[in-house]
């Protein structure tokens, strides 16, 4: 329970590394604000923290919604007092196509998504965490970082690196104030995101790749699940890690060594 006198938030909380995240902070005594757009999954997760004695707040909000947002953090300020931890894991792959298919409004959608979303998350908690310190997490990918090889992922790899880019950039900015902020990033994770990514034209922009038997060193090839991640953000959000910060950490079995 060492995290029992801390409070966190995490967004895109109803499912897949954001739903693992919120239930291993809660097992180890956070009270977490259960932050999505989508009411019946974040209900879901909120009863599964409080089933298994935990506590939590469900927060109904879009994460690129300013007033949504504001309107959170303070809700969840109001419930608990304080603000610790803030896990910025919402996002979507959005859409996959080449540069010159890939549509306008689906290069807005990524971004608006994926940055303005994590932008808009710390906007709205940092004031709160500056009275006490505290560790911010953002969700990232290898993709962006490490790897480039997926089809037609322009702009999701662009948001990727971006978050990145802010992890570095804040852990400068927020220091004084005792505020780490990491970035953790994953490679397959078997969660649903890819149910919702559109692909286009993937012949045009795929670049041919022979791996080894096993694209995942460490599994055989199997993708990793969501507490490997949830694993490490609970280690950055406790005090354990309390000399780590600006740094970018891969969760992908070695997969990103590869390509």
């Amino acid at each position: 329970m060492e995290l029992k006198t801390l409070v966190g938030l995490v967004t895109g909380a109803g499912s897949g590394i954001g739903k693992a995240t919120a239930l291993k902070l809660a097992a180890a005594g956070a009270r977490i604000g259960v932050l999505g757009h989508t009411k019946s999954e974040i209900d879901k997760t909120a009863a599964e923290i409080e089933k298994s004695g935990g506590k939590a707040i469900v927060l109904e909000a879009d994460v690129v919604d300013e007033a949504q947002m504001r309107a959170a953090v303070e809700r969840l300020i109001e419930t608990y007092g304080r603000l610790d931890i803030v896990v910025a894991n919402a996002g979507i792959n959005g859409v996959w196509a080449p540069i010159d298919d890939l549509k306008p409004e689906e290069w807005d959608a990524t971004i608006r998504v994926n940055l303005r979303g994590t932008y808009l998350s710390l906007h709205a908690a940092v004031p709160h965490m500056k009275k006490h310190g505290g560790s911010i997490v953002v969700v990232s990918s290898i993709n962006g970082n490490r790897t480039f090889t997926t089809p037609g992922a322009t702009a999701y790899v662009a948001t990727k690196a971006a978050q990145v880019a802010m992890v570095q950039q804040l852990a400068l900015e927020l220091g004084k104030h005792g505020i780490r902020v990491n970035a953790v990033c994953p490679g397959a994770i078997d969660t649903s995101i890819n149910d919702n990514t559109k692909l286009r034209g993937e012949k045009e922009t795929a670049i041919p790749a022979k791996f080894p038997k096993g694209d995942i060193p460490i599994t055989g090839g199997k993708a990793g699940h969501s507490e490997d991640v949830a694993d490490l953000i609970l280690f950055l959000a406790s005090d354990r890690s309390r000399h780590i910060t600006g740094t970018p950490i891969y969760v992908d079995g070695g997969q990103s060594l590869l390509r």
